[in-house]
């Protein structure tokens, strides 16, 4: 299910997927759509998409545990000067400052431990929060249009 609305200057994209991993497909639509109302440039809009598609793979594989009884919750916000996607599931959470450096030759060949790593990659500025019933990554990246 896809929202939108407009607050003052800022416009809000709303997107609501369940816990299974087929659904990751309807964000880059969710996100295309978004971009096209903002006139987000091609650089900004790949760099939401790889940092969408990881949280949002991440909230429904560890976050929610693929259980179908929960759902993540994808919210983007523009203001005049950047946007703000945040990607909240319903499960237990994780400490981001706990997992292991996915550069380090140990875990080099590891098919897993990436994602977290990406984000922080290609957005200007990530947290990850607790939340009493659940948890949430903002992401945010400074905006520049075509």
């Amino acid at each position: 299910m896809q929202r939108h609305r407009s607050r003052g200057k800022a416009r809000i994209f709303m997107l609501l997927l369940a816990s299974n991993p087929r659904e990751i497909r309807k964000v880059e639509k969710f996100l295309q759509e978004a971009g096209k109302r903002l006139s987000l440039d091609d650089g900004t809009l790949y760099r939401l998409l790889v940092a969408a598609t990881e949280a949002v793979n991440n909230a429904i594989l560890h976050g929610n545990g693929s259980d179908p009884d929960k759902q993540v919750h994808v919210r983007l916000r523009s203001s005049t000067r950047q946007i703000v996607l945040r990607v909240e599931d319903e499960g237990r959470g994780f400490d981001a400052t706990s997992l292991p450096n996915p550069l380090e030759e140990k875990n080099l060949m590891k098919d897993h431990g990436r994602g977290v790593f990406l984000i922080r990659s290609v957005m200007d500025e990530v947290k990850f929060l607790r939340l009493k019933r659940g948890a949430a990554a903002i992401m945010k990246v400074k905006i520049r249009r075509i």
